[in-house]
């Protein structure tokens, strides 16, 4: 079983890193106090930022929620920029993402969310520097920063923190020994909290993965339902933070699924997607977007998109109003 696995089994308790855990936990709490009280200077812009992140390792939905607040600015007279540190891409940036950008070099999230948002995308590895650019080179009246959550020398105006509902806080210790990378008592400071797929508790919003139709990889533009793939046996791919959500998704559908898992933003080659039959590879778009160029009629994009619950749009609403 990997260590990943292990943080996110309840009563699975990793002894020999506890003390580990315990000093990671301090210096946490250290820097913490230290940004809040001037100590350590924080960076402002003069646009307000809302910085989606988390207290765990690994993914909780932060890009689609993104993608949902900047359409849902945007409908409300705002005019949103992004900025990411472009996770995994070669490229240190500041530089601008589109949707044909190559997520080699500026990571996949930040293409998809270039694919979806009308919106400026600046990625640096420092996202002081990237949201710099962005203001340079852009007219924007509010920037959201994809992750962040404990990049305290940005300063930020509305903190959303986004929590795996199903999988939540795991044993609950904090690095290496859980996969906490600050104590739970930092949700107690944020503006609002986002709850993906699971059951709520006081003060957490909901939002559901909505599955959008099948495209293929080879011909985009050729699309069907997940649920005219119900009851096939298909292959299906995953290198995302939670790969088990994906799956449990597909079969919900109806559909009979071989998983492949691979790590989170891993860099897919042919024999990735490639098995010794002709079934159908149904892989996430964050996966995709690495696979089009040696993908072929076998292989379906399952899109998703966010559905947050309408009282967190009024609220982060409210919130940046009040600014």
């Amino acid at each position: 079983m990997k260590l990943e696995d292990m943080w996110y089994q309840k009563y699975v308790v990793l002894w020999p890193l506890i003390p580990v855990s315990v000093l990671f936990s301090l210096i946490v709490r250290i820097r913490q106090k230290l940004y809040r009280y001037g100590i350590l200077p924080k960076k402002r812009f003069p646009v307000p930022v809302i910085v989606v992140g988390n207290l765990t390792v690994g993914g909780t939905g932060k890009t689609p929620l993104v993608i949902h607040i900047a359409e849902l600015l945007k409908q409300n007279g705002f005019k949103p920029g992004i900025v990411s540190r472009g996770y995994k891409g070669k490229h240190k940036g500041p530089v601008s993402v589109f949707k044909d950008s190559d997520p080699k070099m500026v990571g996949d999230e930040a293409v998809l969310l270039a694919k979806y948002l009308s919106c400026p995308v600046f990625i640096a590895r420092n996202r002081k520097v990237a949201l710099k650019k962005l203001l340079q080179m852009n007219k924007v009246d509010v920037v959201i920063s994809d992750d962040g959550l404990q990049h305290y020398a940005l300063h930020r105006n509305i903190e959303i923190a986004v929590l795996d509902g199903q999988r939540r806080f795991g044993n609950g210790y904090c690095l290496p020994a859980g996969p906490l990378r600050e104590p739970e008592e930092r949700l107690k400071r944020v503006d609002l909290i986002v709850n993906n797929g699971g059951i709520l508790k006081e003060d957490e919003y909901q939002m559901e993965y909505v599955p959008r139709p099948l495209y293929s990889a080879l011909y985009t533009m050729h699309k069907q339902p997940l649920d005219s793939f119900k009851g096939q046996v298909v292959h299906a791919i995953a290198g995302i933070g939670n790969p088990t959500r994906f799956f449990q998704l597909l079969v919900s559908y109806g559909l009979q699924i071989i998983p492949h898992i691979y790590p989170d933003h891993h860099k897919f080659s042919p024999k990735d997607i490639y098995f010794s039959d002709n079934l159908s590879v149904i892989m996430t778009e964050k996966d995709a977007v690495k696979c089009m160029q040696f993908a072929d009629t076998r292989h379906w994009v399952l899109p998703i998109k966010a559905s947050v619950t309408p009282l967190f749009d009024e609220k982060l609403l409210n919130l940046l109003k009040g600014l």
